[in-house]
């Protein structure tokens, strides 16, 4: 579970009540311990964390990312299991680790990026327009 500061908590306790009951077709089933700061779909297939630190790969110029429905997000591959996502431009840091099975499809990001929207500011203006 991460430990934002208050400001950024407050941010993923909005997005907690913005989150759907289903993503990707899978129902929510949140990791244990429960917290308004994770939350998880399929049994661990897609996991929801929000007030994360800057993940140091941020830095790297040639880093990937993907945009979907008007938020951005950073990619990271890791071997042998499924990406992780990390928004971007937000004033708290949202990531979305899916598992194996989503190794080369991002489609989970469009069920939660209208939830990230909604709940947490832009903090760099135009960037999130």
């Amino acid at each position: 579970v991460p430990s934002p500061p208050a400001e950024e908590a407050s941010y993923c306790q909005a997005l907690a009540k913005e989150l759907p009951d289903t993503v990707a077709g899978l129902r929510r089933s949140d990791p244990e311990p429960g917290s308004e700061l994770t939350a998880g779909w399929g049994d661990g297939a897609i996991v929801l964390r929000c007030g994360v630190p800057r993940p140091e790969k941020m830095s790297d110029p040639k880093a990937q990312g993907v945009s979907a429905n008007g938020v951005r997000w950073m990619l990271e591959e890791r071997a042998g299991d499924g990406p992780r996502f990390t928004s971007v431009y937000r004033k708290t840091y949202v990531e979305v680790t899916l598992d194996a099975r989503y190794a080369h499809d991002a489609g989970p990001l469009t069920d939660l990026a209208i939830p990230v929207e909604r709940a947490v500011p832009c903090a760099l203006e135009p960037e999130c327009a």
